[in-house]
C-alpha cells in the first residue's frame, strides 16, 4: 500500500467502525493501520475481520489500547488520527490531538454530513448532549406515537458490538430469545429489552448500510436511537436532541453534544422534575444560542418503583445504568432520586463490596461512592456485578437499569425496579412533534 495515507482511528467499537465502512474501506488513497479502543473494557486486543475491513485488508485491522497511540503513530510512520467516539469533554479532545501532533501525525475529526447513510424511509433521529440524558426514553416515546398513528417504527440502535465482530455484522432484535441468542450485554439489553416490550423491533451491529437497508424492509418510519451521545449514523428528516439540566453546560463543553445542539429541530430539556431552575434556565439559555431555530420541549423523567414497601425504610443497595453513572461522570441516576423522593433508611456504599472489574470501576471512576454501575460487557463481568450485590449488607436492592437484571443476575436478596419515562410538559411534545412531520413529508396510514 504504497504512497497511501496512513491513518489511525481512535474509537471505542462504534462510531470508528462506521467511519472506516463509509470513508476508508474501499478507498485505495487510504491505508488504515488501526483502531484503537477505549471506554469500554475488554475491546482491545480484537481484530476488524478481515470480512468486514475489505479487499485491501485481508489479514483485518488490529485494534489496541488507545494508551499505545504514541507508540503506533511512530511505528507505523502514520500521517493521520482519526477521532470517532463520543462523550469526550473538549478538554480530553484536545488531549489527544496533542498527543497525535506531537508523535508526528495530523488530527481528524469527521463530519457527520460525510459519514450519513441515506434512507429510502423518512428518519427521525434521537440523539443527546450527554450519556445518560434520557435519549432511550425520549425514543421509546417516538416509537409509541407513531404506533398511535398506525404507522410502524423500526429502531436502529447505535453500535454496542463488543463480541465476535462477524457475528455482529447486523442484528435484528424482536424477543427475548433473540437477546439470547446474539450473546447480548447487559449494556445491550438495556437498550433492546425496553423496545422490545413495547413491540418494537431493533437493528444493530456493525454494517450499518446492511443495517438499513434490513430495516427498511419492515419500517414505515426508521427510527435512529441515538447511543453515547454520537451524531446519527443516518441522514434525519427530524433531528431530536436530548439534553440534561443535571450537567447544565455541558452542551457547550462536550463533543459532539454540542454539535447535535446545533444541528437539532428539537431540544428536549429532560428531568425538569429533579433539576435545579436555575439550571433549567442555563441549558435553555444555551441551546437558545447555539440553535434559536430549535423548539424547545422541557419535560419530566417519571420514575415509578414496582414495590415502594419492599425499599421504604430500609437500608438499600442502589443500582443504576452503566454508562450513565461512568464515563457519563454522574454521580447519581433515577435509582438515587426516587430512594431519596420514597424515603429509603439508608442507601448503602457498594464500595466495600465490589470484586474484581467493579472495584477497578470504582477506581478508575472516583465520582461514584453511592450507587453501584450495572456493568455487564462479558460474562466473567456480569459474574462479579452478582458477587458484589450478594455481598452487600442491605435489605434491598434498587435496580434503576432500564431491563430487569433479575433475567441475568441470581440475587440473594429482593430486588425492586425503578422505571423512568418521558412525560413532556405543556401542550406542545412529541405527539404534536410527530403529527408535524408526518403532515410535513404527507406520510398517511
Amino acid at each position: 500500500m504504497a504512497n497511501k495515507t496512513r491513518v489511525i482511528i481512535l474509537g471505542a467499537a462504534g462510531r470508528d467502525f462506521q467511519n472506516f465502512n463509509v470513508l476508508y474501506r474501499n478507498d485505495d488513497r487510504y491505508e488504515v493501520v488501526a483502531f484503537t479502543a477505549a471506554q469500554i473494557p475488554d475491546i482491545a486486543g480484537r481484530i476488524y475481520p478481515p470480512e468486514l475491513a475489505g479487499k485491501n485488508y485481508p489479514k483485518g485491522i488490529p485494534i489496541y489500547a488507545e494508551s499505545e497511540l504514541a507508540d503506533l503513530i511512530k511505528k507505523h510512520n502514520v500521517e493521520q488520527v482519526d477521532l470517532a467516539y463520543s462523550d469526550l469533554n473538549y478538554i480530553d479532545v484536545m488531549h489527544k490531538a496533542s498527543i497525535a501532533n506531537a508523535a508526528g501525525a495530523d488530527f481528524k475529526i469527521i463530519g457527520s454530513e460525510r459519514t450519513f447513510l441515506k434512507s429510502t424511509k423518512p428518519v427521525i433521529s434521537v440523539c443527546a448532549v450527554r450519556t445518560g440524558s434520557g435519549k432511550s426514553q425520549t425514543s421509546r416515546k417516538v416509537c409509541k406515537v407513531i404506533k398511535e398513528k398506525g404507522l410502524t417504527p423500526v429502531a436502529i440502535r447505535h453500535p454496542m458490538p463488543y463480541g465476535d465482530l462477524n457475528e455482529q455484522i447486523w442484528q435484528r432484535f424482536a424477543t427475548y430469545k433473540d437477546l439470547d441468542k446474539h450473546k447480548t450485554t447487559i449494556e445491550e439489553r438495556e437498550e433492546y429489552e425496553p423496545h422490545i416490550d413495547n413491540g418494537t423491533v431493533v437493528f444493530a451491529g456493525v454494517d450499518y448500510e446492511k443495517i438499513l437497508r434490513e430495516a427498511e424492509k419492515e419500517a414505515d418510519i426508521i427510527v435512529w436511537d441515538g447511543g453515547n451521545n454520537d451524531t446519527s449514523f443516518i441522514k434525519p428528516d427530524l433531528s431530536i436532541v436530548v439534553a440534561d439540566p443535571h450537567r447544565a453546560g455541558h452542551e457547550l463543553l462536550y463533543y459532539p453534544g454540542e454539535t447535535n445542539i446545533r444541528l437539532a429541530d428539537i431540544v428536549v430539556i429532560n428531568k425538569v422534575d429533579s433539576a435545579e431552575p436555575k439550571n433549567i434556565e442555563l441549558v435553555k439559555s444555551n441551546v437558545k444560542m447555539l440553535n434559536p431555530k430549535a423548539r424547545i420541549i422541557e419535560a419530566d423523567s417519571e420514575i415509578t418503583v414496582d414495590n415502594i414497601n419492599m425499599v421504604k425504610g430500609k437500608r438499600v443497595l442502589i443500582v443504576e445504568d452503566g454508562p450513565t453513572v461512568t464515563h457519563g461522570e454522574m454521580k447519581y441516576g433515577a435509582g438515587y432520586v426516587v430512594a431519596k423522593r420514597i424515603g429509603v433508611k439508608e442507601i448503602i456504599d457498594p464500595r466495600p463490596y465490589a470484586v474484581g472489574s467493579i472495584k477497578k470501576t470504582f477506581q478508575k471512576y472516583t465520582h461514584l461512592s453511592q450507587v453501584l454501575p450495572a456493568m455487564g460487557y462479558g460474562k466473567k463481568q456480569v459474574s462479579e456485578l452478582e458477587a458484589t450485590i450478594n455481598a452487600a449488607d442491605c435489605d434491598a436492592v434498587l435496580s434503576a437499569t432500564p431491563i430487569d437484571l433479575r433475567r441475568v443476575l441470581t440475587v440473594n436478596k429482593p430486588m425492586v425496579r425503578a422505571r423512568y419515562e418521558l412525560k413532556e410538559k405543556g401542550s406542545y411534545g412529541i405527539e404534536q412533534v410527530i403529527s408535524e412531520f408526518l403532515a410535513k413529508h404527507n406520510i398517511k396510514k
